[in-house]
Parts: C-alpha cells; structure tokens; sequence
C-alpha cells in the first residue's frame, strides 16, 4: 500500500521538517506528493481534498500542527502555545464536519498542558512525534476494525462501499476496506462493488485505484445503479466509513450515504459502519447537530474543471455529507468491536450514558 501522508524531519525543531501528502486530486493518473513545509500548505491541501477522509485528515492536522510548532519562536510556553492556537484554529476551520481534526488538535493541546513545565524545544519536539505516533496508532486501529468486521463477510460475499475509506483515506489499510483485507488475508474470496460517488468521484477514482494496486477483486458501478444490483441479490452487503458520529449512533459520512442505507433496508441487506473511536463524537447527541460542510458548485457542474456539464448560471446544492439516521445501521464496527448504534454511547470515556 502507498503510504497516503508521511513526516519527514523526525523533531519539531529540524529546520528541514516537512509533510509529505499523497496529492488524491491527480489520481488514478498520478501518483505525486505534495512537499509541505509551512502549515498553510497542509491547511490547504485539506480543503482542496489533496489529502482527504477523517482519520487522514486527523492525521495531517496533527503533522501541520508540528509544522506550526516548529516555527514558533517563543521563550515560554504559554506565549508558545498562545501563538500556535492560530494555526491549530485554521486547521479547524478546514473542514468542519470530519471530528477527527478537532479530537487530533485536542490532543495536541493536552500534551502541551500536561508537559508545560517542559522548555519549548522539548515540547516541540513531543508535538513532532506525537503525529507520527497517531498515524502509526490509526494504521493498527484500522487493522483492529478489519478483524472484527471480517467475521461478518462469508467466502464468495460481494460487498458495496461508498466513497474512500480505504487505505488512502487513513494512516494506511482503511476502515470501511479493512475487514474486506482481513476477510481475504483469511483465504475467503471477496468481490467489491464501488460506487463512483459523485461529484468527486472517490470511488471511481480513488477505491477502484487502490484496491487494483493490491490485487482485490473491484467492479464500479454508476451510483444510481445500486438499487437494481440489490433488486436482483447481487449485494450481499455495505460497509462505509464515516466522518462524523453522533452519541445516538446517527453517521455522517459522504453525500449518497443515506441513499443506499435506505436501499440496503429495503432490501434486508447488512449495512455496516467502519468508524475508529476518534470518528465518534461524544459531544454530539444526534446527527442534525453535527455541521454538513457545502463545497463549491463547480464540483458539480464540472468534472475537475477541465469539463463543464452543466448550464452556466444553475443553481446547485453541493453538500459534501449526509445524515444516515441510526435505524438504517446494522453494526458500528470500531476497534474495540462490534456494537448496534443504540449501544454506542457505552464506548463513551467520560462514561456518561444516558
């Protein structure tokens, strides 16, 4: 597998320090890196989707919060950690719906509270490590979801996914492709529907590209085409990822997602949900409060810009989520197991359930 983001540098404070980032925008066609050395270039390439999929962007927050970090001159550290709040608040405001860019800047900001009687460099230093320890976390996190989904693919299943949330969207392996890769390491035979995932593509682009790369059986379908392949049995289930879940069990994830949980209801098929414990939002009761980011309304009326298909001057609505309410989910598949999405709230740290 390619790695999708990767620190180079190894301390805060190395003048040479930089984040690598798989630029997704150039895929199939491409396989190119972005070279960044200022946190503005990581900021960046989270809105323009170089790098995208929560637990990738998670991680690419906490690298380009180092990044800030390492630039910092300040001689304490609440001077120090009063001038990184800018960046840590740029990467917040990148990309509003995906948690996994607060609950990685969290972090950071607990590490620097609890190492504040520390100097500066060595705090820096911690922050620089402290993104590369979260990418490797989240690469055997995802791992952990693969063992405990793969249970639930048969020898000979075909599975639809929706979007990326494989390898590319993560530290490496995937969520929603993690139990398709533990179910084939097993020896079962797994076939893949992709759906394309308008308007970005993500499916047609980045899952069917990935998935060739490691030789899993993929076919693309149109998106509109999922209903009739479930109509005649030719889905044996789903699994997705997500950006976003609420305590109640509600899942944000890529536009399309109700869609075709509502299909797979109608048609008694297993819907299931690979989400990590930093994708759940604890704070949040239910899916409506959780903020759905509108993108730009070229992604629609263009392909990529180089196309245009649409009359100049449309209106267009360009949600880049949805909402799938809980009663769709068959399973919440996280690293510490299966769980029904009534059950979720138990696997909150502050132990508070209602």
């Amino acid at each position: 597998m390619i790695d999708t983001i990767k620190w180079i540098g190894g301390s805060g404070n190395a003048p040479a320090s930089q984040v690598m980032i798989l630029d997704q925008r150039l895929l199939p066609h491409t396989v190119s890196y972005v070279e960044c050395t200022d946190y503005r270039q990581v900021v960046d390439c989270i809105k323009t989707l170089a790098i995208r999929g929560a637990p990738a962007i998670g991680i690419a927050a906490a690298m380009g919060i180092a990044l800030a970090a390492s630039a910092i001159s300040a001689s304490d550290v609440k001077e120090f950690s009063s001038r990184l709040s800018t960046a840590i608040d740029d990467f917040l405001n990148s990309r509003p719906t995906a948690v996994n860019i607060q609950w990685a800047a969290e972090r950071i900001e607990r590490l620097i509270e609890t190492n504040k009687h520390l100097p500066v460099s060595a705090i820096k230093d911690m922050i620089a490590k402290e993104g590369v320890i979260i990418l490797n976390e989240d690469i055997e996190i995802n791992k952990a979801i693969g063992r405990v989904g793969a249970d639930l693919i048969k020898d000979g299943a075909t599975v639809l996914t929706h979007c990326n949330a494989g390898a590319l969207a993560t530290g490496g392996y995937g969520t929603a492709t993690a139990p398709i890769r533990t179910a084939i390491a097993q020896g079962k035979r797994v076939l893949v529907i992709a759906d394309e995932t308008r308007p970005i593509l993500q499916g047609a682009r980045l899952t069917a590209w990935e998935l060739m790369q490691d030789n899993i059986p993929v076919t693309l379908i149109a998106d509109n085409a999922a209903g009739e392949l479930m109509r005649r049995g030719e889905i044996d289930l789903c699994i997705v990822g997500t950006d976003r879940t609420a305590k109640n069990g509600d899942v944000a994830n890529k536009i399309g997602t109700y869609s075709v949980a509502v299909l797979a209801k109608e048609h008694n098929i297993p819907f299931y949900v690979a989400a990590p414990l930093s994708s759940i939002d604890f704070k949040i009761e239910r899916g409506d409060d959780i903020p759905i980011e509108e993108r730009p309304s070229h992604e629609v009326t263009n392909v990529f810009g180089r196309c245009e298909i649409a009359p100049k001057g449309v209106k267009v609505i360009n949600r880049a989520f949805d909402i799938t309410p809980a009663k769709y989910v068959t399973l919440i598949l996280t690293e510490k197991g299966a769980f029904r999405p009534e059950d979720i709230h138990k696997l909150d740290p502050k132990g508070k359930t209602q």
